[in-house]
């Protein structure tokens, strides 16, 4: 399967899963509304942020284009590197892939709304990790996958380099 059918598949199903779920909370939750999913742990509720991860620059005036404009930047830099890795590199199409699609999620967040709908709420006794989304799941794993995926390849050259002393 080509890169970009990979990339145009995967974006359309994340993208799609994350919108449908977020207009799901905005229709049927009230703002800061929760409801547990698995009690102790893990509650559906829901938040707006106006900010980027933890609500950085949630209060500046500039916010708005500023996210937009590093969301498109980050999407034309992930389209121009699917274009440049090997035919091999499957991990990181697919990787790239769950990266592109959480920012075009998050994307149509801030072009509709002026910030981004959270829903997803992990906690553990009194810690609490910020709310997020399907589209910031995607990009976390993505990144996760891209990492794992440069780490092998760096072994792999690496070890291609020693037998090459050898």
């Amino acid at each position: 399967m080509s890169r970009y059918r990979i990339l145009a598949i995967i974006s359309a199903v994340i993208i799609a899963l994350d919108q449908a779920t977020k207009l799901y909370v905005d229709a049927n939750f009230r703002l800061h509304e929760s409801m547990p999913v698995i009690r102790g742990f893990f509650n559906l509720t829901y938040v707006r942020n106006k900010g980027a991860a933890f609500g950085i620059l949630a209060d500046n005036a500039v916010r708005i284009p500023f996210f937009i404009t590093v969301s498109i930047v980050a999407m034309l830099g992930i389209l121009w590197y699917i274009n440049r890795i090997r035919n091999d590199q499957k991990l990181a199409v697919f990787s790239l892939s769950l990266v592109f699609a959480g920012a075009c999620g998050n994307l149509i967040d801030r072009v509709r709304l002026g910030e981004v709908i959270d829903f997803l709420d992990v906690f553990w006794q009194r810690y609490h990790w910020p709310a997020f989304n399907v589209a910031d799941s995607a990009i976390t794993v993505g990144v996760t996958l891209l990492l794992i995926d440069m780490w092998r390849e760096d072994r792999k050259k690496s070890t291609e380099a020693s037998q090459k002393t050898e």
